[in-house]
């Protein structure tokens, strides 16, 4: 199947439900919506037992306390907190007649805050699935999908198509919320597939196939349904937000819930891109960092969104303040160093604040002080952090497709572990980047110097061809991994070749590329090109040669050693740990790093390289385009080794010449956001220095400073006037050769700097 075959099944499959941006003459004079100006939102998450002890008065001072200007309220789906009129829609035990959501929703509005009601459509109880067992999702031998003890409803069924839209109807008639969210919109998962008779139909009347009876991502119908089951989620989005609208108005919003992660988007068959790109307003449901991914996680999801959704619009983000991570303690306060940060690092990012508690009454009450204090500042400087455009140099490029094509079901080890390398050795550099989707390069390119392809396999010939307009135009491309060696469908290109070969100097063989983890007793190494001529301290000669079993080693050359390489004066090589293929070199490429094999680490006495030296590049530059074979941001994403993330920065550096905009120099990880607004820069500065910063929770937080700034000041912005947001005081700042300058006495969680 072809890139033409899946847009056009997509196309026929979400046909004439696109909805526009919904903006006309008359709704550009009118009042600014809500989805415009709603920048806090708070969520108690309503279980049954909270029915009868709802303290309404106490939540009604909460919001006001935490400056919150909308709620997200339980409605409807698994359970009804109102009394519904169908009689399969579940009431909470001891409802009874009791219209909870309409008292909350009343409140709310009564306190000039916005509702979303809360639905959670994709699963109902027994009496349910008995009264409609045709519409929920089966397995290949007809056996229900169960969630516990609930039944999983099926996305290509009536219950999408008319039950769920007369409950939206009814809720909107009854009670006049602003719009929906929803939890679980989107049905069944990836990792299953529904064979009831409405999928059987529906597949087979699109394609002429039955539904596949297994994975396999080989096969061409298997891939025609994963196109056809996001395509079914776009028509639901579509549908709920149309019945919305009829029944609530145009700005009445059925929004749904996403993932801050692109490979959780994948998993449940929502297309990132696609729902930004028909969205006023996006919800994600991202509560937490894991120690692989950290704090910084939320500043880039914040990033990626808004480069999908516009930096006009807003990003509301449940942020948990319960335990909330790999284990998961819902009834247990969060230590509030680690949601803080994480909510600070998400407001760098250009997320809204959007508390989130699991039911109303808490034996633990510590968690209900944690959101105040980041709140009402926000409130208090809400003006610098919206309606602000990101200054960056470097964009970083993914594509939702290269995940669900090349990573497959390895998609965190081939795909997001490259990425999150990247964006962990930018951060840690403090140079600021900015994710860019790879359908989106024709557009977007010219807007950065630098454009980095981590491991981007799978790639479309538009996205190609686009890279390689982009380098014909004088910019910088850094590539890693297999990029372009697959089509979007992950099929390896003709020859096994990468189709941006002539771009990277270099050539795939006929080899098959092996990704793995050096085991416990091999170890491999990167040696760097030309050997080192600043040997001086330690044993050995200026020129280090092997002897004895190993022989004698080459000739490693001489000279200056590139940019790429610098602070590695006393080393020749770098540790590694992964493999490599040997490639065909264009005559102009420069091999600054090639592999050593593996050798045994254990026993010690046989820890020594059997072969040193080979001809396999790992590292190759020309021009202004860098190519590393060796997957050192993959490296980096899983070990956090301090010299691969030197190598990367160093890349970036070289390739962006003078055009990175940002230089903080100072001890501590610092994640650094710039933005311009107006005549003026704004600097988020997040402090993520800390004991726990790559083993969560955090719990003390470590002051940093001073740190020393540079910043580079575009027309218009007047270097006088620096003002520090958190501390409340200017500081001294001088200008010069269009750079402004300025130091950070201290930070202790963040610090916003406006300059002009």
């Amino acid at each position: 199947m072809d890139r033409r075959a899946f847009v056009e099944t997509s196309t026929l499959l979400a046909g004439g439900l696109a909805l526009g941006a919904h903006a006309s003459g008359a709704a550009a004079a009118a009042p600014t919506p809500w989805y415009r100006r709603a920048l806090r939102w708070g969520q108690t998450n309503i279980r049954e037992i909270d029915v009868t002890q709802y303290d309404v008065a106490w939540w009604r001072a909460h919001w006001k306390r935490t400056a919150t200007q909308g709620v997200i309220v339980n409605a409807g789906g698994i359970v009804a907190y109102y009394p519904s009129k169908f009689p399969l829609h579940y009431r909470a035990a001891g409802l009874g007649d009791r219209d909870l959501f309409g008292e909350l929703t009343k409140a709310a509005h009564d306190d000039g805050l916005v509702v979303l009601a809360r639905m959670d459509s994709n699963r109902a109880h027994e009496d349910f699935y008995r009264a409609h067992p045709d519409w929920f999702a089966v397995d290949a031998n007809g056996t229900p999908y169960r969630d516990t003890e609930l039944y999983v409803a099926c996305v290509n069924s009536p219950y999408y198509d008319e039950y769920i839209p007369s409950v939206l109807r009814e809720i909107v008639e009854r009670s006049h919320p602003e719009g929906f969210a929803d939890n679980n919109w989107n049905g069944l998962r990836r990792d299953s597939i529904c064979h009831c008779a409405n999928c059987e139909r529906k597949f087979r009347d699109a394609t002429g196939q039955a539904v596949p009876r297994a994975k396999s991502w080989d096969d061409p119908v298997y891939r025609k349904w994963i196109a056809w089951n996001y395509a079914r989620r776009i028509e639901i989005w579509d549908l709920f937000n149309r019945t919305a609208r009829d029944a609530g108005g145009p700005d009445c919003l059925w929004i749904g819930m996403n993932s801050g992660s692109v490979a959780g988007q994948a998993a449940a068959f929502r297309d990132f891109k696609a729902i930004c790109e028909r969205s006023e307003l996006v919800l994600l449901d991202h509560q937490f960092r894991t120690n692989a991914s950290g704090f910084q996680s939320n500043g880039d999801a914040g990033k990626l969104v808004h480069e999908l959704l516009g930096w006009d619009k807003l990003i509301p983000e449940s942020m948990a303040m319960y335990q909330a991570g790999p284990s998961q303690f819902r009834l247990a306060s969060k230590p509030p160093n680690e949601a803080r940060l994480w909510m600070l690092d998400g407001i760098a990012g250009g997320i809204q604040t959007w508390w989130h508690h699991v039911g109303a009454l808490r034996e633990d009450r510590r968690m209900f002080r944690t959101a105040e204090p980041v709140t009402r500042w926000h409130a208090a400087h809400e003006q610098y952090l919206v309606n602000r455009t990101p200054v960056a140099s470097v964009g970083v490029v993914w594509s939702q497709q290269n995940g669900d094509f090349y990573g497959r079901d390895a998609v965190d080890e081939l795909v997001e572990l490259p990425r999150r390398g990247w964006m962990n050795a930018l951060v840690r550099a403090r140079i600021p980047y900015l994710p860019v989707h790879a359908d989106n390069l024709a557009r977007d390119a010219r807007r950065f110097a630098v454009l980095v392809l981590p491991d981007l396999a799978a790639m479309s010939d538009a996205q190609v061809d686009a890279v390689r307009r982009f380098v014909a135009a004088g910019g910088a491309v850094i590539a890693t991994g297999d990029t372009s060696r697959y089509d979007e469908w992950g099929d390896p290109r003709p020859g096994g070749d990468f189709a941006l070969a002539d771009v990277f100097g270099a050539h795939a063989t006929s080899e098959s590329v092996v990704r793995r983890q050096a085991s416990r007793t091999e170890h491999t190494y990167l040696r760097l090109l030309p050997a080192s001529r600043a040997w001086g301290y330690g044993p050995g000669g200026a020129t280090p040669r092997a002897s004895g079993a190993l022989g004698t080693l080459g000739a490693l050359g001489t000279g200056p050693r590139h940019p790429a390489l610098a602070g590695f004066d006393e080393t020749d090589i770098v540790a590694f740990g992964g493999t490599l293929q040997p490639l065909r070199l264009a005559p102009n490429a420069r091999v600054l790093a090639t592999w050593i094999p593996p050798s045994p680490t254990f026993p010690p006495e046989e820890a020594w390289m059997r072969e040193p030296t080979t001809d396999v590049p790992a590292l190759i530059v020309n021009d202004r385009v860098a190519f590393l074979p060796a997957d050192l941001d993959r490296r980096y994403g899983r070990d956090n080794f301090p010299d691969h993330a030197n190598l990367l920065a160093n890349l970036v550096r070289w390739a962006a010449r003078d055009t990175i905009p940002l230089h903080v120099d100072g001890a501590g990880f610092v994640d650094c956001h710039l933005y311009r607004q107006a005549s003026r820069l704004v600097l988020h500065v997040v402090n993520l220095t800390s004991a726990g910063t790559w083993r969560s929770p955090v719990d003390e937080l470590i002051r940093v400073g001073p740190l020393r700034v540079r910043v580079r000041a575009p027309s218009g912005v007047r270097a006088e006037g620096v003002r520090l947001l958190v501390a409340e005081r200017p500081v001294a700042a001088s200008a010069r050769d269009g750079w402004v300058q300025f130091e950070l006495p201290a930070v202790l969680d963040h610090e916003v700097v406006v300059i002009g």
